[in-house]
């Protein structure tokens, strides 16, 4: 069996969600469609935004995942990521600290979606 290979993460507006996630991570989406646009984040691995069926996308849908970017790097290398993301004007959910897995901050994208920066484990 294989590992995990797409991950989706429900959006309402693809395209305010990939340029949100474009500008987020400095990457570009491997193709742009109406419904579902992909970034390949490693070889075989896509994170994905998808508008899917409509009812599972409204702004009313509890959000409960998070998507992760672990750094490597020290608890300073996570602030200045706060700081990066911060300038963008980004809702912030969870300010920088720290927690039983190192110094952690959660942010959430136009959606809902939760994004937690944390170091490498």
């Amino acid at each position: 069996m294989s590992a995990p290979n797409l991950f989706l993460i429900y959006v309402s507006d693809v395209e305010r969600a990939a340029a949100f996630y474009s500008d987020l991570f400095q990457i570009e989406p491997v193709v742009r469609t109406p419904r579902y646009v992909p970034f390949e984040v490693a070889p075989g691995v896509l994170f994905a935004l998808w508008s899917g069926r409509g009812e599972n996308a409204t702004a009313g849908t509890p959000r409960t995942s998070e998507v992760g970017l672990m750094v490597p790097g020290t608890a300073a290398a996570v602030d200045e990521i706060y700081a990066d993301w911060t300038a963008k004007d980004v809702t912030v959910v969870e300010d920088p600290h720290d927690d039983v897995f190192g110094r952690t901050f959660v942010i959430a994208d136009p959606d809902g979606n939760l994004i937690r920066v944390s170091p490498v484990d």
